[in-house]
């Protein structure tokens, strides 16, 4: 994809090539959905809204249809935009509310509940650039949920998990746990409830006798204002939750602005710092800032400058990224070249930084005190999927859908969790992320485009918290300055760092630790700890170190490339 081609790692699925559409989601049947809707003549948002809503059934521990979903769009003529399908703390909850009754914490439960958003986020998307009805792009996830799919090793593993936090509610005992037990792999995995909720929407937008849109804001009605909302209102009443029939019936996503930044001969699409989107084009900056040349693959000295990059990049999220409704987010000097450089600056060839580098600018906050585990603990929902779609228009779809299922009640019912992401809020308000009435957690879920000046355009991103970025920006180096084919770009052995504050309550820092798939190189892990990093090392192809799905439209050849992630049951299509 660009320079010569580098050691390969050998998986069963190599990129696959098509001329006329693509889609690469994060598990085969969604890919599938998709690809279903692009052949009827959909174009790359339809099928992007339909996988998507298919991964909140598949994915039914790591994604949850009424969870968060971030969108970026960026049409054939040049329009980009990115919804921002992420919901914001209910208008009555007091500020201090996690100060003053708990301890400075976020407690599983009701009181982490944002308004949820990903059902607004799909319908804004298939309304202002779609060309199907709800009806059609949800036929999928409908359908799966009621007649159910295998269940597959992720799941079932994430399940086993998380069981004792879904043995708090029975609503999520009953989906979660049948029979008392998790599911086992190869067993029908099934969503009455779910699949009930969604086609109540559909069959609003069927009884609208209007046109696209109107059967659209019907459907979306059911959601937010009608039975489903009605059900969540009333569960909230009663079990002393804040969720309040005006917060869902005024919620709209909104559109956000997406911040183009240059690498070479590309442009870096992100969203805003209302999530983590920014830091993937400040380390990409940082890094040629301070220069890659001569630099092999995956050696310690390209590892530990990509770690020591991303510590000043996650230092700079953790003082000063929040919602840029509540907060003065300076963002154009966050990505400046100047910035840059005084990051790469800060960066010693030789040293590890023990923790978080100071703040070039900004006010810096408290940190959490250090820990020290021999593994990263399992956060209880810090999973997530992704799917991205190119058309045969040149339309391309960027979107990761998240949320889980295990530290927020199911509402009886309904089949889902009213969106759980107030657990990425700072239970101190005084916090650029903290807590207020109608602010956005800041979000971890952070879909990317980038475009390059021959006009190929790749849509990318993945799951996994705080290892997303770390992931992208390895993919996007593996493929753009080593020269990888795409799929070898995915497989390639991954490292992560987790010298900061996680983005997920109980917010955990784990200064100086370093994991490492163990398919790198010998001598590589003693080399990192002379330098002073705490090497750990995952089993190889862990879904811990992400799972990134992409597509390549490639000017120069004509074809779509489309690759995804070995670590999950992802899927890449294409026609």
């Amino acid at each position: 994809m660009g320079h010569e081609s580098v050691s390969t790692w050998h998986v069963p699925n190599p990129t696959v090539l098509g001329t006329r559409h693509a889609v690469s989601a994060g598990h085969y049947l969604a890919s599938s959905a998709a690809l279903a809707i692009l052949d009827a003549g959909g174009n790359a948002v339809d099928a992007g809204c339909c996988a998507g809503m298919a991964l909140a059934v598949l994915h039914a521990d790591e994604v949850n249809f009424a969870g968060v979903a971030p969108i970026m769009i960026r049409m054939a003529d040049g329009t980009t935009v990115s919804i921002d399908g992420l919901g914001v703390w209910p208008a009555g909850i007091p500020a201090d509310l996690f100060q003053r009754e708990h301890g400075g914490t976020i407690p599983r439960g009701l009181l982490r509940t944002v308004v949820p958003a990903a059902p607004d986020a799909w319908i804004t998307a298939l309304r202002d650039y779609g060309t199907m009805s709800f009806g059609q792009v949800a036929e999928a996830a409908i359908r799966l949920a009621r007649d159910g799919f295998a269940a597959f090793p992720l799941l079932v593993d994430g399940i086993t998990a998380r069981q004792r936090g879904y043995r708090n509610w029975p609503a999520n005992e009953a989906i979660y746990l049948p029979d008392g037990r998790p599911p086992r792999v190869g067993e029908r995995f099934v969503q009455t409830d779910l699949a009930r909720s969604i086609q109540l929407m559909a069959d609003a937008e069927a009884a609208t006798t209007g046109g696209r849109v109107a059967g659209l804001e019907a459907a979306r009605a059911v959601f937010y204002e009608g039975e489903l909302a009605e059900r969540m209102v009333a569960y909230h009443r009663e079990h002393g939750g804040y969720l309040t029939a005006a917060d869902l019936a005024n919620f709209r996503c909104r559109y956000e602005p997406v911040h183009a930044t240059r690498w070479r001969d590309f442009e870096v699409l992100t969203c805003g710092a209302w999530c983590q989107g920014p830091t993937l084009a400040q380390t990409l900056q940082i890094l040629e800032a301070y220069g890659l040349g001569g630099l092999a693959h995956n050696s310690p000295e390209y590892v530990h400058l990509v770690v020591e990059a991303l510590k000043g990049v996650f230092s700079d999220r953790e003082h000063l990224y929040g919602d840029p409704a509540f907060v003065d987010v300076d963002i154009d000097r966050l990505l400046s070249a100047a910035h840059a450089a005084a990051r790469a600056a800060g960066i010693d060839p030789l040293r590890a930084h023990p923790g978080l580098p100071d703040l070039v600018f900004g006010v810096p906050q408290p940190l959490p005190e250090p820990q020290d585990y021999d593994e990263l603990p399992i956060v209880g929902e810090g999973a997530t999927s992704y799917v991205c779609v190119v058309d045969a228009w040149g339309n391309a779809f960027s979107a990761t859908p998240s949320d889980g299922a295990s530290t927020s009640p199911v509402i009886p019912g309904t089949g889902f969790v009213p969106s759980l992401r107030g657990m990425q809020s700072r239970p101190d308000p005084a916090h650029p992320s903290g807590v207020a009435p109608g602010k956005r957690p800041r979000l971890t879920p952070n879909p990317a485009i980038v475009v390059r000046d021959d006009g190929s355009v790749m849509p990318f991103g993945c799951p996994g918290g705080d290892m997303q970025v770390q992931a992208m920006v390895q993919v996007f180096l593996n493929a753009f300055h080593f020269g990888m084919p795409l799929q070898e770009a995915v497989n390639a052995p991954r490292f992560s760092t987790w010298s900061f504050p996680n983005s997920f309550a109980p917010f955990d820092y784990l200064p100086s630790r370093l994991f490492l798939e163990d398919r790198f190189a010998a001598g590589t892990i003693e080399a990192l700890r002379t330098r002073g990093h705490d090497v750990r090392t995952w089993p190889a192809f862990t879904r811990d170190a992400a799972a990134v799905e992409a597509i390549y439209r490639n000017a120069g050849t004509g074809f779509l490339e489309a690759a995804a992630d070995p670590r999950q049951p992802a899927a890449a299509y294409v026609s």
